[in-house]
């Protein structure tokens, strides 16, 4: 499992709900240093630890093992239909002929 990857996303889930490391660790009982482990890859979380994580910054387990997972570009699929509901059709338009481009 490539704990560095599960780390820097969680990382950017937290920063993206506007937490520091103390907020998260104090959040779920924890220490800081074992967050700062957490997110720089060196440690693994315990499911129980990872389940609390992944609730206190509200978002899916499976978003935030994304790069670890074997479908993982299924999730990765369903945030860039998410992304682009919110584009013009000829912006749409435009990022379907690109990703048919490369997957040809």
């Amino acid at each position: 499992m490539d704990r560095k990857s599960i780390g820097r996303r969680i990382q950017t889930y937290r920063e993206a709900a506007g937490m520091s490391q103390d907020v998260l660790a104090e959040t779920l009982e924890l220490s800081t240093i074992y967050i700062s482990t957490i997110e720089r890859g060196v440690r693994t979380p315990s499911l129980e630890v990872f389940v609390s994580i992944a609730n206190a910054l509200n978002v899916s387990a499976d978003l935030l093992l994304v790069d670890v997972l074997r479908n993982g570009y299924k999730v990765k699929a369903s945030l860039l239909s998410e992304k682009l509901e919110t584009k013009s059709a000829e912006d749409r338009e435009r990022a379907f002929k690109v990703i048919e481009a490369l997957v040809k």
